[in-house]
């Protein structure tokens, strides 16, 4: 793997800032470098999937043929970082990075055709039916049941943990359609919209006031067969497939980079207890060093990873290791970011931020004072939302046992 950036890429990068510059009103950028979690706020992320799409870039991850780019890896990578430098949001996950690349790869020409389109524009808003109140990490073990009744499947039960499933009008969905054999070997990948009637969504309340996530409900609804990804009762095939591009799909380092660059910038703006400024403080100094040492390992780590996938080849089992440095090492930050913030960042303030869904039973001050400076405002809702990090797409504890099963032959 070559480091060294061509004229192409550097040309590439005077480009990609240009259009960002050009493109990004005010609005926008406070949706990107306001947001409190993973998830830029729903309306201002899909104005901005618009632009993108409008010139081509909203999924330049895509095979070319279904309106993807021939980037190199650098040139991934160039466009990963400039976008947040530039506060842009990211497009929503669900779509374009996950149930996209399983369409593409196991969906019929006729699937393909309909749903990959309206995922590109926008039309389709996605959201992920795995997790049920019984089956996390252990998905393998869920239950909401999909009985074959002629060309359709009636489907009852319910998941949870469903990421904005109150703006969605899509959901894929993992569902038991035999209970004979292994448990894998029951589960069917299907999609299903969200107006069928039967479903009801039911938000849950996370630690940080926001409503993102939700459960959502099945009752009787009705599905029909064409809506199968894949082959009836090999959905876990599919599932495994998708997981890949959850836990590893998309390079962690560039936005760590950028975030660990602001907090050295905050931390030397800031006085310490023993020292001159936060940032000549022994030991807060120490743990910034050791997390930039880790994410500019990370970033060599990713680089390889996506460098083999440009040339043919499959994130597998390395998406477990993405996963597992990439929302460890986002704790971390947070962690430093939130000591950083000192006394401001225990006050709740979420009307300085953006964030990725509605905020329940909170009233801001009239005026719309902010205590402190707006990154010490996010810091304790970045800190909340990122501990879900190392819980969701399955556990660390999972992508370490994975690890030392399939990479290491424990």
């Amino acid at each position: 793997m070559d480091l060294n950036w061509t004229p192409r890429e550097v040309a590439f990068e005077s480009e990609v800032r240009a259009f960002f510059a050009e493109n990004l009103t005010d609005e926008l950028r406070k949706a990107g470098s306001l947001m409190t979690s993973v998830y830029a706020d729903h309306e201002l992320g899909m104005q901005w999937q618009a632009i993108l799409n409008k010139k081509g870039w909203a999924a330049p991850s895509w095979a070319v043929e279904h309106g993807g780019q021939d980037w190199s890896t650098i040139q991934h990578y160039i466009f990963s970082k400039e976008r947040v430098k530039a506060g842009a949001p990211p497009v929503s996950p669900m779509g374009i990075h996950m149930v996209a690349h399983v369409i593409a790869h196991f969906g019929t020409p006729e699937q393909k055709d309909y749903f990959l389109p309206r995922i590109l524009s926008g039309e389709h808003f996605w959201c992920q039916g795995y997790s049920e109140p019984g089956s996390g990490s252990d998905l393998a073990s869920l239950q909401m049941a999909a009985v074959d009744d002629g060309d359709d499947f009636v489907c009852n039960g319910s998941k949870i943990w469903t990421t904005h499933a109150g703006e969605a009008n899509w959901i894929f969905c993992l569902v038991r359609t035999s209970r004979d054999g292994k448990p894998q070997e029951g589960i069917t990948f299907l999609l299903i919209p969200m107006d069928t009637p039967g479903i009801d969504v039911r938000p849950l309340v996370m630690t940080s006031g926001e409503e993102i996530q939700n459960q959502v409900f099945f009752e009787n609804v009705r599905v029909p067969k064409a809506n199968v990804l894949g082959e009836i009762g090999k959905g876990w095939t599919v599932a495994k497939y998708l997981l890949e591009f959850e836990r590893g799909g998309q390079a962690y380092s560039p936005e760590l980079q950028v975030r660990l660059v602001d907090l050295t910038k905050a931390a030397a703006a800031l006085p310490g207890d023993t020292s001159q400024t936060l940032l000549d403080d022994p030991l807060f100094a120490s743990r910034l060093a050791e997390a930039r040492i880790r994410v500019d390992v990370l970033e060599i780590f990713e680089m390889r990873i996506l460098s083999a996938v440009s040339d043919g080849g499959s994130v597998g089992v390395l998406s477990s290791v993405m996963k597992v440095m990439g929302t460890e090492l986002s704790q971390h930050i947070t962690e430093l970011t939130l000591e950083a913030a000192g006394a401001h960042g225990t006050v709740y303030q979420p009307h300085a931020t953006r964030p990725g869904g509605p905020v329940v039973s909170y009233t801001p001050p009239a005026d719309n004072y902010v205590s402190g400076e707006v990154w010490q405002a996010i810091a304790p809702l970045r800190y909340m939302n990122e501990r879900a990090g190392s819980i969701y797409a399955g556990s660390n504890e999972i992508q370490r046992n994975i690890l030392a099963k399939t990479a290491l032959g424990l």
